[in-house]
């Protein structure tokens, strides 16, 4: 029996194992972390034949050298023991794309971009459902693509379409990713502490949409728009700002606020869906929304399909959120926003004047829109987690100097209540411009966090008031 193994016991990494193990392997999983809930998770794939090693990475022995080596998303492509195996002819590749040799005759919807790729990947799977198509959401949004691939190894039915989020670290670890359609959300400063530069991230991201037998591409994007049609050439494009914006002159548009679709540049114009449709507010949504007709109409889907799925959508967990409304201010959980980009457009998106939470563990990126939001829109800022004294300094520099140091959530919840009475708020916004690691497992445990301190918030307030 041919030995694999993988790397990370994360949902990706798990669900890497259980395909592998059902294709015949011995598997081994290494995480070099501990917990008490890895120690749970070993003993739970212990009877699946499955063997956990925590606390570690694997030694490449000569004499039990693995054939192949799977990764997590989580761990940098880049480690020495990769390189290693990768210098010793042992096969290495990702989670992702490991699930594409299962799928790959499946058309995938791939989607990839700084900010963006969640709402759109589950506004897209929706609107193909509408359609009556077996299309799951997966990949970076919380279903991994090895849960879908292990499922038909399974003798599940085959889905009609994968819609993938594929984060760049799942891309660096795929190479024969080859989707139908590929879609760019955004691009700006991200993750840069792990792929050094911006041409590396922005050519890791490009590699899907080159590998893409059709590219959607979002022509607001500062960035994207700059390398235009001299990168994309064939590339359909979108625009909140109407058939004139569209770079050119193909792709999918808002007009008389309608989302409108031109095939070609000698094509008619045809409107598709009612941008009043979505629930979700912002622009940075409206951008979303034509990426996800776009997908869906070079998929070949009907108009009224399309209308359907739009309508019936009820936003993602955690991006720009309604938590709950007490006494007039609305408490909105946007702890998906752990870069600047993504907070900005929190803040952007929000009515105004808003209390601010923000903080966790810092990321590296350009903080100057993120802080420019801050002075026009926020009636006062309380920070949290690592980043809280950094953040402070920041603000003072462009002379902001009503926030507070309160450290947790605990403690910044009834603190923002309080500041939103005094300033007449119409806001509290959770929106961190940061990762999540220092004080929570992930950015969801952090907004679940934040939803049951306000709901408790909220209803304890009015018992006490009554």
């Amino acid at each position: 029996m041919p030995k694999a193994i993988v790397m990370g016991l994360g949902k990706s990494g798990i669900a890497a194992a259980r395909l592998l193990k059902q294709e015949g392997w011995e598997v081994e999983i290494w995480d070099s972390n501990t917990s008490p809930f890895l120690l749970e998770q070993q003993q739970k794939l212990a009877q699946e034949q499955i063997t956990v090693k925590l606390g570690n990475n694997p030694e490449l022995k000569e004499n039990q050298l693995p054939k192949l080596i799977v990764v997590s998303p989580g761990v940098p492509w880049d480690i020495p023991l990769l390189v290693k195996a990768r210098e010793m002819g042992i096969e290495t590749m990702g989670e992702m794309e490991l699930a594409w040799r299962q799928l790959q005759n499946i058309p995938w919807v791939g989607i990839t971009g700084t900010n963006g790729k969640t709402t759109t990947t589950a506004l897209t799977a929706a609107i193909f459902q509408a359609a009556g198509l077996h299309a799951p959401a997966c990949g970076n949004i919380g279903y991994a693509v090895a849960e879908v691939a292990l499922e038909v190894a399974l003798g599940a039915k085959p889905p009609d379409w994968v819609i993938g989020e594929l984060s760049s670290y799942q891309i660096e670890s795929s190479w024969s990713l080859f989707p139908h359609i590929g879609i760019w959300t955004t691009f700006t400063p991200d993750h840069l502490a792990r792929h050094k530069t911006l041409e590396n991230y922005y050519d890791i991201k490009a590699k899907l949409l080159r590998n893409s037998r059709l590219q959607i591409i979002n022509g607001d994007d500062a960035y994207l728009s700059k390398v235009g049609l001299q990168h994309w050439p064939y590339a359909y494009w979108t625009s909140v700002k109407g058939l004139g914006h569209l770079i050119g002159g193909k792709g999918f548009y808002i007009e008389n606020g309608w989302v409108t679709e031109k095939l070609s540049s000698d094509s008619e114009p045809q409107p598709i869906v009612a941008v009043t449709d979505l629930k979700m507010v912002g622009e940075h949504n409206q951008q979303n929304l034509l990426m996800s007709v776009g997908a869906a109409r070079l998929a070949g889907i009907e108009i009224a399909a399309i209308n359907h799925g739009v309508q019936q959508f009820p936003g993602v967990p955690h991006r720009l959120q309604h938590v709950c409304t007490w006494e007039g201010i609305e408490f909105i959980n946007d702890s998906k926003a752990t870069n600047y980009d993504a907070a900005e457009v929190g803040l952007t998106s929000v009515k105004s004047p808003t209390i601010l939470i923000a903080g966790g563990e810092a990321k590296a990126g350009d903080d100057t829109g993120w802080l420019k939001r801050i002075q026009e829109k926020t009636a006062a800022v309380l920070l949290i987690g690592s980043a809280a004294e950094t953040f402070s300094k920041r603000l003072e520099t462009v002379g902001y100097g009503n926030f507070e140091i309160v450290e947790t959530m605990e403690k910044a919840i009834p603190r923002a209540a309080q500041l939103a009475k005094q300033y007449q708020a119409t806001t509290i916004l959770l929106s961190p411009a940061c990762a999540s690691f220092d004080q929570y497992a992930n950015f969801e445990v952090r907004g679940d966090h934040f939803q049951q301190l306000s709901l408790e918030w909220a209803s304890s307030a009015i018992t006490n008031n009554s």
